[in-house]
């Protein structure tokens, strides 16, 4: 039977309240005081999280929703923890695109940087979340931002081997020979890690295959032997036009 009136503030503890935000209790939530409401929004964990961290990562659009409603001051959507993640960092993360494009239609920055300097789209460029980097893009997430050790998402995309990603990220402007504080450009990432289908893409849209990282090896010079000779194959065929 639906609940019409608030549930007594001596019923409500905070691991009441963050318990029913992880599984996606609304009706917890929603029955909430006026009060208590301005309470529990100011609620954080051991880890500095909110509730809105818990439900958005929890992927409980309804939670999220009603506690967005209830935020007077509109400063929880970009409410940070203790690793400086936002609720956004946390949707994009595990590949939510309902709650991502719910949170940038309530202000969520896409530019939030936690504290190791990556934005929500470094998340999504890493984890493959095609749909999530678009609706960043679409709403200026920064395509050439770089985290703390200078890497950028298509740094990241390289390294996991999409494709897909790596081609929305440089279609939309990614730098290609972007380095990070080692030197080493998208295209050398794709090289160590052996994925030759993003390293023929990141050729073929006109990477630098000379370019030297700050130990002095080249992308050429870290290629395995198979994939060595392909490689320069396709940078001749981008010299002959």
């Amino acid at each position: 039977m639906e609940i019409d009136h608030p549930i007594p503030e001596t019923r409500l503890k905070d691991d009441d309240l963050y318990d029913a935000a992880e599984r996606g209790d609304a009706l917890v939530i929603k029955t909430l005081s006026e009060d208590q409401f301005q309470r529990a929004l100011s609620l954080r964990n051991e880890d500095g999280r909110s509730l809105l961290h818990v439900a958005a990562s929890s992927g409980h659009v309804e939670v999220v929703n009603i506690l967005l409603d209830a935020d007077r001051s509109k400063n929880e959507v970009n409410s940070i923890d203790e690793e400086g993640w936002g609720p956004l960092h946390s949707a994009a993360s595990v590949g939510n695109v309902e709650i991502v494009a719910i949170l940038l239609s309530r202000g969520a920055d896409a530019n939030l940087k936690n504290h190791s300097g990556r934005t929500a789209l470094h998340y999504a460029a890493s984890k493959g979340w095609l749909k999530i980097a678009e609706l960043l893009v679409s709403h200026g997430a920064k395509l050439n931002q770089k985290d703390k050790v200078g890497c950028t998402p298509l740094h990241r995309a390289a390294s996991v081997g999409n494709s897909e990603m790596c081609e929305l990220l440089i279609e939309e402007g990614a730098e290609v020979d972007a380095v990070d504080k080692a030197e080493k450009t998208p295209l050398m990432n794709a090289v160590i890690c052996n994925n030759k289908e993003v390293a023929l893409l990141l050729v073929r849209h006109g990477a630098d295959v000379d370019v030297e990282d700050n130990e002095g090896y080249t992308v050429l010079g870290q290629a395995s032997n198979d994939l060595r000779p392909t490689l320069i194959d396709a940078a001749k065929a981008m010299l002959e036009g």
